[in-house]
């Protein structure tokens, strides 16, 4: 059936009411890094949009009980905005799948209604052999050239969990930020952002992780801050000291607090991201033992509670 006039009429009036506003050049979006991180007049917007971390899924995505197909189906129906695709749940990974397979996914994400909010590898930038260290940045780069394809924003890297012998500290450091940069300069030229994640490594304080950022000091990199993995301190106070620097999450449901894992304290933490000023994607990720499905459930309701009361 074709459309009624009263439809085109609605189109037409669509169509002038966009072309009144200003156009706004890409200029006016450019900003200075680390001090730009947040736009104080979207602070009171209600931007938040719950993701979910493909690692949830890990056992079934893993023993092939799961696709990403499934996935995204399952997401959409229980009413996730977007979908965090670990790279290596696509197959061949740590090779990149075919541009067909990459498109397959973008086109059955939005196909279902939901984003892809990020993608993530596996390296190690401790490693002390040049040769090794190499391997990962072109790791990364390829999958940098796979996230501007599947439409994801950000690729999630980490810092390494080496101690090697003979280097110290502010030795490992400097080769990794030279590869960091490296990654960063070429997720610039594909549109795509590069962030570290805190996970209990390398970088294991709010301390470790703002150094990165600033010695870095990149509108193209940031910090995925992962709510359970803070473990030295106290974890809100982490999280609080290095939530201005988030451009991604991973939202866990426990916390440690001197050691001892205890449920998080849902109702604050969501309190921390909206007073950082953070918009975007908060990716869910459970762990441990459990059927994930309820697992999920338990924790996306959880989520959504706290940001109707914070």
């Amino acid at each position: 059936m074709k459309p009624s006039i009263d439809t085109y009429r609605k189109r037409r009036g669509f169509l002038k009411a966009c072309l009144a506003v200003p156009f706004i050049t890409p200029s006016a979006f450019v900003g200075s890094p680390i001090t730009d991180y947040r736009d104080k007049a979207l602070i009171d917007a209600p931007t938040l949009k719950v993701s979910l971390n493909a690692f949830s899924f890990n056992e079934p995505l893993s023993l092939g009980n799961m696709t990403i197909d499934d996935m995204l189906v399952y997401c959409a129906a229980k009413g996730f905005l977007a979908v965090d695709i670990t790279a290596y749940y696509f197959p061949g990974y740590p090779a990149v799948p075919t541009d067909d397979f990459l498109y397959h996914i973008k086109r059955k994400a939005f196909s279902v209604g939901i984003e892809i909010s990020g993608t993530g590898v596996r390296n190690d930038f401790t490693e002390p052999d040049p040769g090794k260290r190499q391997e990962s940045v072109m790791l990364v780069k390829n999958w940098i050239e796979a996230a501007e394809k599947i439409g994801a924003p950000v690729i999630r890297i980490f810092s390494g969990n080496q101690h090697p012998a003979g280097y110290s500290r502010d030795q490992v450091l400097a080769w990794m930020l030279k590869d960091i940069q490296e990654c960063i300069d070429y997720g610039k030229t594909h549109g795509v952002v590069v962030a570290i994640q805190n996970h209990d490594d390398f970088i294991k304080t709010a301390d470790d992780a703002t150094q990165f950022i600033k010695a870095i000091n990149s509108e193209w990199f940031g910090l995925i801050l992962d709510t359970g993995s803070y473990r030295v301190g106290d974890p809100y106070k982490e999280i609080e000291k290095t939530a201005g620097y988030a451009v991604n999450w991973q939202i866990k449901e426990k916390v440690f607090i001197n050691g001892e894992e205890i449920d998080v304290d849902m109702d604050k933490l969501i309190g921390i991201i909206k007073t950082s000023g953070y918009k975007g994607y908060i990716p869910l990720e459970t762990l441990g033992k459990g059927d994930p499905k309820i697992k999920i459930s338990a924790l996306l309701e959880k989520v959504n509670k706290s940001l109707t009361k914070v």
